[in-house]
């Protein structure tokens, strides 16, 4: 440890970056360079005496007796030095990541490709005749995507006889499928699913209603008379943000694990109820190949987990009868439904048994929620009829673009400004319409939720 780490809490080896680029930025935060000098000289002074010392700085310092750490820092610095401002965050994120797929979901490890390189980045851009973002070339310097194998990196969904999941595309892939055709001018696709045909593009000029660098699913215009009108359903405004939000939420465990593969439903934590020794939370999720902006056509997924306490009574075991909705649409329609069991199902809940399901549901009005309850009966006695609270639950389509204006009744504006205080609802600029729901016009309909 250099003499000014002295007082600061140790750090062991085995737990510094074992990147060296990640060094000077993480380890020595951006102190002068002596500092580096003199636990250069340390670390070389001990692997010449201790052979543990040689074999951990070998390992984590990737020093060998040939080069010292400086120089070594010095020739990462010259290939990776103009992603300074993103590579410690994507390098954090693809870490945390990798060793969250390590233990819930190892195979896709193997998918993962190494990184890309300088000239084959720049022989890309020569190809589709268009920069790439400087965020996007250092995660490509990192992992060059995945293999075009299943399940995909980016999530999967499954429901019914419908199934969705998104592979990372690698840099040449992408490339293949650069869109120059009108209505999706300049857009590189991220992902890819199999199944659906569903991918995620990243524009890389601002054109048709786009900006630049922002993520998106498209949507085709079933109403116009042009076939190449597209809506785009937002998911990001850069690949940094898109990527590192999707990150957040595996590791956080905000989206579950499901037989080996990531789902991408969103829980709210205060959508949970209890009635006596059950509890029913709710997670949902939003299909944008099954939705469209023109016809007003979404479609969400909602996934519900029934649980009865361990610490129930063996007499508390119960058999679910019925099931009951209230749903409410943003634009404040109301319907009720009642039905027979849940998907055709009449599960028997026991101390400690949990019970999950996942049904759908379609809308014309991009945001709602729905509540009700469940009616069970004693399986002691089939006369003790109780309802178990389902929690009011939301489910909210991302923002979503109009490229051309035009004035519908069931959508409402966002506010005129985005949180930068860029002007962003199309009156007088190219980019179109950005349109969602307002919750707040509900009363008592808001449940806040990142998606």
């Amino acid at each position: 440890r250099s003499p000014t780490m002295a007082a600061a809490s140790e750090i062991r080896v085995d737990q510094l970056p074992s990147d060296p680029l990640l060094h000077i930025l993480s380890f020595l935060g951006f102190r002068d360079l002596v500092h580096c000098s003199y636990v250069n000289r340390r670390l070389n002074e001990l692997c010449k005496h201790n052979p543990l010392w040689k074999c951990l700085c070998s390992k984590h310092w990737l020093q060998s007796s040939g080069i010292s750490w400086y120089c070594l820092f010095q020739q990462y610095y010259r290939d990776l030095g103009r992603y300074i401002q993103y590579y410690a965050v994507l390098k954090k994120a693809w870490e945390q990541l990798k060793s969250f797929l390590l233990q819930r979901c190892p195979r896709m490890i193997a998918s993962l490709k190494e990184g890309a390189t300088e000239v084959e980045l720049h022989d890309i851009e020569a190809q589709i005749g268009c920069r790439l973002p400087d965020d996007y070339r250092c995660s490509y310097r990192i992992h060059n995507g995945q293999k075009l194998v299943i399940p995909g990196l980016m999530g999967s969904m499954s429901l019914s006889n419908h199934y969705r999941s998104e592979v990372l595309l690698d840099v040449e892939t992408a490339a293949g499928g650069f869109q120059q055709r009108k209505g999706m001018r300049r857009c590189l696709p991220l992902t890819f699913c199999f199944h659906t045909g569903l991918s995620q593009y990243m524009a890389l000029e601002p054109a048709e209603g786009r900006r630049m660098f922002e993520s998106f699913y498209p949507c085709p215009d079933q109403t116009a008379q042009d076939p190449s009108a597209i809506d785009m359903f937002i998911t990001g405004s850069c690949f940094l943000e898109w990527f590192t939000a999707y990150v957040h939420n595996v590791v956080t465990g905000e989206y579950p694990i499901i037989r080996d593969q990531i789902f991408r439903y969103v829980h709210d934590k205060g959508c949970v109820a209890t009635t006596g020794d059950i509890t029913v939370s709710v997670s949902t999720s939003f299909l944008p190949e099954l939705s469209s902006v023109h016809p007003p056509h979404f479609f969400f997924t909602y996934r519900i987990r029934i649980e009865m306490s361990s610490s129930a009574s063996p007499e508390a075991a119960c058999q679910l009868d019925s099931r009951y909705w209230k749903i409410t649409t943003s634009d404040g329609n109301v319907e009720e439904v009642q039905g027979p069991g849940v998907v055709g199902e009449f599960p028997v809940m026991t101390p400690g048994k949990v019970h999950e399901y996942a049904s759908c549901t379609t809308f014309s009005t991009p945001s709602e929620y729905m509540e009700g309850h469940y009616t069970f009966h004693r399986l002691a006695n089939k006369e003790e009829v109780f309802h178990v609270a389902i929690p009011r639950f939301h489910m909210v389509c991302p923002p979503f673009r109009e490229p051309q204006k035009a004035a519908t009744s069931y959508t409402t504006r966002f506010d005129e400004h985005d949180d930068d205080g860029e002007y962003c609802d199309g009156d007088g600029d190219d980019f179109g319409d950005l349109r969602g729901i307002n919750m707040a016009a509900l009363e008592g309909a808001w449940c806040p939720r990142h998606i």
